[in-house]
């Protein structure tokens, strides 16, 4: 097990950044792609700016929001908010980052921005110690409760192999544009949180999840929705204790963010960052072998951007 000493030389140290996952944090000029790359999904990897700098370098290298949301089209952004805590133990996505997509959003024309979670803890709670409901609302977006079974509407699931069936969030079938900005943290039943686990956010019998197989419900899922854009904040990992975690000694502060279509490749960039390969996150692969996203990040097209 890691000590502190490990955790502080590792937040502070761009080589270790480099060891951990060489594929997405070398710093070199993102170009355009041609030829077989642009057949490539696109992974964008940002380091070294403020959340709010690295999203919107994230979305320039995409080209820009206006290439996934339309004036007059409802937003809904689907954030982790699971967890009782302050910012700082990086148990839930940074208020900031949602904040800031909220104002892009609206910016763009989007006709309302709408964001929730399912949360563990009381929901009042959650969505106020978070700081992800003040940003919110200052960025002119609405909150919408997910602990309310009325919310969720019953779909069939015809290409997961052990989920067949869930209760879907009403936000998630009738918006136009979906937003998924999970945190990158540990978690001590799927070792890995990120994009594909952000989505038991969206559904209501989690239960149904750790009864069966929680990793291949979490693929199962993929199969039925997929985001219009993942967005992955890893400026501050949890590396341990997770998903809630104990003390702002869990955070390892790498000063990254992920964007992406490909839900699995995003995954499996996160996963080397927490020092796994891909591989050994059940889910992941079954996620890729469920043909929903690309694992092997060789195959990918890799837009790696650093902020001066």
């Amino acid at each position: 097990m890691k000590t502190r000493r490990d955790f502080i030389k590792t937040s502070i140290s761009l080589g270790a950044v480099a060891c951990a996952m060489p594929e997405i944090t070398r710093a070199v000029a993102a170009e355009p792609a041609t030829g077989e790359a642009a057949a490539k999904p696109i992974l964008v990897a940002v380091r070294e700016g403020s959340r709010s700098a690295m999203l919107d370098k994230a979305l320039a290298e995409l080209g820009g929001i206006q290439a996934f949301l339309k004036p007059g089209q409802t937003v809904v952004i689907k954030p982790n908010i699971g967890w009782n805590v302050v910012p700082e133990k990086a148990a839930d996505t940074h208020p900031e980052l949602v904040g800031h997509l909220v104002k892009l959003c609206l910016e763009a024309g989007a006709k309302e921005v709408n964001v929730f979670d399912y949360t563990c803890n009381p929901w009042r709670d959650c969505y106020v110690n978070s700081g992800i409901e003040g940003a919110v609302k200052a960025a002119g977006g609405t909150m919408m409760p997910g602990n309310d079974e009325t919310y969720y509407r019953d779909v069939d699931i015809p290409n997961g192999k052990i989920l067949k069936k869930a209760k879907v969030h009403r936000l998630i079938l009738d918006s136009d544009v979906f937003f998924n900005l999970p945190i990158l943290k540990h978690h001590s039943g799927s070792l890995v949180s990120a994009s594909m686990k952000n989505l038991m956010g969206v559904i209501w019998d989690r239960g149904f999840y750790h009864r069966a197989d929680l990793h291949q419900c979490i693929a199962d899922f993929v199969t039925f929705k997929r985001p219009t854009l993942n967005i992955l904040d890893a400026y501050h990992p949890m590396f341990r204790n997770g998903p809630r975690g104990k003390t702002v000694e869990d955070v390892v502060e790498k000063r990254m963010l992920f964007a992406s279509t490909d839900i699995v490749a995003i995954d499996a960039a996160g996963a080397r960052v927490l020092e796994h390969n891909p591989s050994e996150i059940r889910h992941i692969e079954m996620a890729a072998q469920l043909n929903v996203g690309i694992m092997d990040l060789n195959k990918v097209d890799v837009r790696r951007i650093k902020i001066a």
